[in-house]
C-alpha cells in the first residue's frame, strides 16, 4: 500500500454493502446484475447518470463469433494480429469462446440488436476483422441499445445506485485488503458531500481517460479517475502507453477541444473509402485491407498523408452510399455530421485521428483480480491483456461483458467477509496536493502535443518536464495559502496529472513503435526487446516506477498463483 490518498474531507456518512461497482457502462452494470443474482448486496456508484458513460457513445458494435462459417479461433487470429505481439493468448481465447453465449445473455436482459430478413443477427465488418462479426443495433447506436436495456434491467431488479458521485479512493483494513471506497456526491444525488461505501470486494468500471488529451471521442466523465484511484491504492497498471486514436473523428477545427463525434469503423466496413483532398485513396497499397486495416496502421496512414499534403484533416468518401443507406443504417453519425454542416449524403466527411481507447490500464487476471486483493477491475479502466498493443475494433464491448460475468463469478464464490476500514481518509496517509481546474487545458495540450498520435524521445521528455513541473507547482502551493479547495474539478485534474504522468513515464521506455505507440525515431517493431510489458506502480513519494516483464506474458496478480 502507497498510504497516498487525495486531499478530501473526512465521510460524513456511510453505507455498508458486499460489493460496490464504480462505474455503469456495459461492464459496471454487467458485474452489478451478475452479483446481486448470486445474492450479494450490491451497491453502484457512476459518475453521473446510470446511462451517461461511454458505452451508449459505441457506436460500431459488439464482435463475435456468431456468423455462420465464423469461429472464435478466427477471431482469435484477428485480435492477435491486431495485438502486435502483446496480447495475452489465454485471455483473447477466454474472450472469443464465451463471447458468443455471453452476447446471447445480454439479449436475454434485453437488448435488441439489428437482423436480417431472415431473423438472424445482423453482422457488419471493421478494421482487423476478416469475416462479418459485429452485432449492431440502431444502426448505428449499439452502445445506446446495450445501455438502455443494462439501465433497465438494474433498475426492475431495484439495485442500491448512487448517481452524480465521484469516487476518490479506496478504503482498505488493516490486512491491507480492500474495505470500499470514499466518493463525493455532486448534488443531486441520495447523499450530500463525502462519504464511503464499505464492501470487502470493489468493482472499478470506471472507463476510459481520454481527457488527458485536447481532441478525444470521450466523454467529459472519462478522466481516468480508476486508474488514478488504483495506482494511489498501490495497484499496478500496465501497457498504458497505447493509447488508441480512432482513425476517423469528425474533423471540427484545428482549435477544437473536448469530445468529438466519431464516425463509425462500420462507415468503411460498409465500403467507405479515405481519399486525400484530390480524391486519391491513399490507403489501398498500405495494407490487405486497406481502410479495414487494423486502427493503428489507418491512423497513422491519415497522418502520414496530412503530413505530406501539409493538410488538417482527410476526408470519409461515403457519398455512393446514397440517402436511404445514410438514413438506415447510420442515422446518428447523419445527423451528428448535419448539425456540424456537413452531408455525407453529397459530400465527402472530413476526418482526423483523435484520442479513443485505453488499450491498457489497471492489471488483472483472467478473474479480474488486481493485485491489491479485493479490488476488481473490468472494462476500459482494466488491462486483461486481451487488447495488447492495439484493440481490435468492436472487442471493448465484448471484453467488457465477458469479465464483468467473471467478476462476479468470482466474488460469488469467495464472498470475502465485510471488516472494518483501517482509517478514515483525510485523517491518515499523504494527502496528494489538489491541481488548480485551470491546470486540465495545460495537461491536455502537453499529452496532444507530446504524446499524441506522433510521439518521439524528444517529445516525450518535453512532456514529461512540462508533467512534472505541475506536479511540482501543486507540491508547493499546497503548503501555502495558494492551496487548492477540495472539490470535483480539483479532483478530476489531479487524476488526469497523475495517470499523464505514469503514461508518458511508459511510452519513454517503450523505445520502438509497436500497435498503437508510434515514436517517430523509432519507426521499427523490436521484437527481441520489445515484446515485453511494461508495468507501473506508485511510490510513496508519488514518483511512477516502471518494470519491464521478462517474456510476453504477464506474471501472477498473486504470489500465490
Amino acid at each position: 500500500m502507497t498510504g497516498i490518498r487525495l486531499t478530501a474531507p473526512a465521510p460524513g456518512w456511510a453505507i455498508d454493502a458486499d460489493v460496490v461497482v464504480v462505474g455503469s457502462g456495459v461492464a459496471g452494470l454487467t458485474a452489478a446484475l451478475r452479483c446481486a443474482a448470486a445474492g450479494l448486496d450490491t451497491v453502484v456508484v457512476t459518475k453521473a447518470r446510470l446511462d451517461d458513460g461511454s458505452t451508449r457513445w459505441a457506436q460500431g458494435g459488439i464482435a463475435a463469433a456468431l456468423g455462420e462459417g465464423d469461429t472464435p479461433e478466427q477471431h482469435l487470429d484477428d485480435t492477435l494480429v491486431a495485438g502486435a505481439g502483446l496480447c495475452d493468448e489465454e485471455a483473447v481465447r477466454t474472450l472469443v469462446t464465451e463471447g458468443p453465449d455471453a452476447v446471447r445473455r445480454l439479449i436475454g436482459t434485453g437488448a435488441h440488436f439489428d437482423t436480417t430478413d431472415s431473423g438472424d443477427i445482423a453482422l457488419t465488418r471493421e478494421g482487423g476483422h476478416h469475416r462479418r462479426r459485429i452485432a449492431h443495433a440502431g444502426g448505428d447506436a449499439t452502445g445506446a441499445e446495450i445501455s438502455r436495456a443494462l439501465v433497465g434491467a438494474v433498475r426492475e431488479a431495484a439495485l442500491h445506485t448512487i448517481e452524480n458521485a465521484l469516487v476518490l479512493d479506496l478504503l482498505t483494513d488493516a490486512e491491507g485488503r480492500t474495505a470500499g471506497v470514499s466518493l463525493h456526491v455532486m448534488g443531486e444525488g441520495q447523499h450530500d458531500g463525502v462519504g464511503a461505501v464499505r464492501a470487502p470486494s470493489v468493482v472499478l468500471a470506471t472507463g476510459g481517460m481520454g481527457q488527458v488529451f485536447s481532441a478525444t471521442t470521450n466523454p467529459s466523465v472519462s478522466t481516468g479517475d480508476g486508474v488514478a484511484l488504483a495506482l494511489r491504492a498501490g495497484a499496478e497498471v500496465s501497457d498504458l502507453e497505447f493509447v488508441q486514436f480512432h482513425p476517423t473523428v469528425l474533423f471540427l477545427g484545428a482549435d477544437s477541444e473536448g469530445q468529438q463525434p466519431l464516425v463509425s469503423e462500420a462507415v468503411r466496413g460498409e465500403g467507405a473509402h479515405l481519399v486525400d483532398a484530390d480524391g486519391v485513396r491513399f490507403m489501398v497499397g498500405q495494407h490487405e485491407l486497406a481502410e479495414l486495416a487494423p486502427r493503428d496502421i489507418v491512423a497513422k496512414g491519415i497522418t502520414r498523408r496530412m503530413h505530406e499534403k501539409g493538410a488538417e484533416h482527410m476526408y470519409l468518401d461515403a457519398r455512393h452510399f446514397g440517402a436511404r443507406m445514410w438514413e438506415q443504417r447510420f442515422p446518428t453519425i447523419l445527423a451528428a455530421c448535419r448539425a456540424h454542416g456537413i452531408d455525407p449524403v453529397t459530400e465527402p466527411v472530413p476526418v482526423a485521428p483523435a484520442a479513443h481507447y485505453a488499450s491498457g490500464g489497471v492489471r488483472t487476471d483472467l478473474r479480474g483480480r488486481t493485485t491489491v486483493p479485493g479490488l476488481y477491475a473490468c472494462g476500459e479502466v482494466a488491462c486483461t491483456g486481451v487488447h495488447g498493443a492495439n484493440r481490435l475494433a468492436s472487442n471493448s464491448l465484448l471484453e467488457g461483458l465477458v469479465f464483468a460475468e467473471r467478476i462476479a463469478a468470482d466474488i460469488a464464490e469467495a464472498r470475502p467477509p465485510r471488516t472494518e476500514p483501517a482509517d478514515a481518509p483525510g485523517d491518515a496517509g499523504a494527502p496528494v496536493p489538489l491541481l488548480s481546474p485551470e491546470a486540465r487545458t495545460a495537461i491536455q495540450r502537453t499529452m496532444s502535443r507530446g504524446a499524441g498520435v506522433l510521439r518521439s524521445a524528444d517529445s516525450l521528455a518535453t512532456a514529461a518536464d512540462e508533467l512534472e513541473a505541475l506536479h511540482r507547482e501543486a507540491a508547493a502551493d499546497a503548503d501555502g495559502a495558494k492551496a487548492v479547495v477540495p472539490g470535483v474539478d480539483a479532483w478530476e485534474v489531479t487524476n488526469l496529472l497523475l495517470v499523464s504522468r505514469v503514461l508518458v513515464a511508459a511510452a519513454r521506455q517503450r523505445e520502438e513503435t509497436r500497435g498503437c505507440h508510434w515514436r517517430e525515431d523509432r519507426p521499427d517493431r523490436d521484437d527481441a526487446h520489445g515484446r515485453r510489458h511494461l508495468v507501473v506502480r506508485i511510490a510513496p513519494d508519488r514518483t511512477p516506477v516502471v518494470h519491464r516483464t521478462e517474456t510476453a506474458a504477464f506474471p501472477p496478480v498473486r504470489p500465490s498463483d
